[in-house]
């Protein structure tokens, strides 16, 4: 995406302004019982413009990108939020600022691969299914590579540019059991394009053969225990209840609009043992899975502690929210296309890590489960919660025993994070995140295990 100097077009705006000029760029190819399914390339590109005026927001956005359409595109959003602004009697309230200037480019520097290329690559791994786990009855693979390439300038300051990259392959096997499907999925990739990801064939067949080695074990598993039950929680699904039950429970418009941390702040409201942080790029000294350096109202991405020592601290805001609590942006406003508007959305979230070792944590249960891969779930604003679990396994006087079937965790997040005894000093990262608050946005989920007590469905 190649555009003129931003700063050119600062001479147009009378308001506050925001100007995007962005281009999303998708590859996606899926493979079934050795079929080509999909093979698509696409990009979605243009501009927009967002302006701010006594509390009214003018939006306004187009595909094409030329001077005189961003010139228009400036006009039109100033424009609208005037006439709102002229419809509603607002206090001239001025937006705090955290201005940045930015580079943050995450092309790959290896030569690029081919669409061909891939889909051979994606061909290599069928086979290697095919050949290695003959009583397969389906199998599928799928690819999914995502670009998100910014150019931003704000009208106090802020400039930014960012090509942050994705890459997954999504793999879903399947073995028949007494008449029965039984299934399992797993993801491999994550942060950077195609050709940081999957250069090595030898350590994608290490962990489909793990993979595999799961799938088995659950097909001869067996229905779990119902009820409220000592469960270690492993790293993945941790982070996945991190960010639908409590996450979203934080985020600034939901606090406003009525979620139940709207009354918990500087409150007790998890174990101790809990702190929980929304990553803006870095944590630990690592990248994270979706690394947001300056957010799409040009703020300066700064992590947001949301529970330190199990109280709650704070929220994650934009730079409106920030007004109305009277604290600072936490760079927490994302858009994921040109034509949407920024929300608040998280980044990177995830408990931290704590002292404990996950096989201690295992021996310290008598009778309990340890669950790894949750599947389809829901959670509100209350941080009620219900997750299906598609992996798991009995513990047994401190040891793992047999694999557990399909089934389901539930409960309100809140009380259950007060139930944490024990967390895992590993901290590891869920790398397909995608957030569907609106828009569907890539987020980071993670953290290390938990052990804790959440109500089990079975029999």
């Amino acid at each position: 995406m190649k555009v003129g100097d931003l700063k050119n077009y600062r001479r147009f705006f009378k308001e506050y302004t925001e100007l995007r000029i962005q281009e999303n760029r998708n590859v996606s190819i899926g493979i079934v019982k050795g079929n080509i399914v999909r093979n698509s390339k696409a990009s979605n590109s243009g501009i927009s413009a967002r302006v701010y005026r006594t509390g009214q927001w003018g939006f306004a956005s187009d595909p094409n990108i030329n001077d005189q359409t961003i010139s228009n595109i400036i006009a039109d959003a100033t424009t609208n939020s005037c006439f709102l602004a002229d419809k509603h009697s607002y206090s001239e309230n001025v937006l705090p600022v955290r201005k940045v200037q930015s580079v943050n480019d995450f092309s790959s520097k290896k030569p690029r691969k081919s669409q061909k290329e891939k889909i051979e690559f994606l061909r290599h791994l069928d086979e290697y299914l095919v050949r290695n786990f003959k009583d397969l009855t389906s199998r599928s693979l799928f690819l999914n590579c995502l670009d998100m390439e910014k150019n931003l300038i704000t009208s106090d300051g802020s400039l930014s540019y960012s090509m942050i990259p994705r890459t997954i392959i999504y793999l879903t096997m399947s073995v028949e059991k007494k008449g029965k499907p039984i299934e399992l999925y797993n993801v491999y990739g994550g942060f950077g394009q195609y050709e940081d990801n999957f250069n090595d064939l030898d350590v994608l067949q290490v962990a489909f053969n793990e993979q595999y080695e799961h799938l088995k074990k659950k097909s001869e598993g067996i229905m779990p225990d119902s009820g409220l039950k000592d469960c270690i929680l492993d790293a993945d699904l941790a982070g996945i209840l991190s960010h639908e039950a409590i996450g979203h429970t934080v985020e600034a418009d939901i606090v406003m609009g009525g979620s139940i941390a709207a009354d918990y702040l500087e409150t007790q409201v998890a174990s101790p043992l809990i702190t929980m942080v929304d990553f803006a790029h870095k944590a630990i000294d690592r990248n994270c899975p979706v690394p947001v350096y300056v957010d799409d109202e040009g703020t300066e991405a700064k992590d947001a502690i949301l529970i330190h020592d199990g109280v709650l601290k704070s929220y994650m805001h934009n730079k409106e929210s920030a007004l109305h609590f009277n604290t600072k942006p936490t760079g927490n406003a994302r858009a994921f296309g040109f034509d949407d508007e920024p929300l608040i959305r998280m980044r990177n979230t995830a408990i931290m890590p704590g002292t404990s070792k996950l096989e201690e944590m295992i021996n310290s249960i008598d009778d309990g489960y340890y669950l790894i891969r949750a599947g389809n779930g829901q959670a509100d604003s209350t941080s009620e919660f219900m997750f299906g679990i598609t992996l798991g396994y009995e513990i047994k006087k401190g040891k793992i025993g047999k694999a557990i079937m399909d089934t389901t965790i539930s409960g309100v997040a809140f009380d259950m994070l007060k139930t944490v005894t024990m967390i895992s000093d590993q901290m590891s990262w869920s790398c397909a995140g995608m957030c569907g608050k609106k828009q569907s946005i890539p987020v980071g989920m993670g953290g290390p295990a938990v052990k804790c007590k959440i109500n089990l469905g079975g029999k």
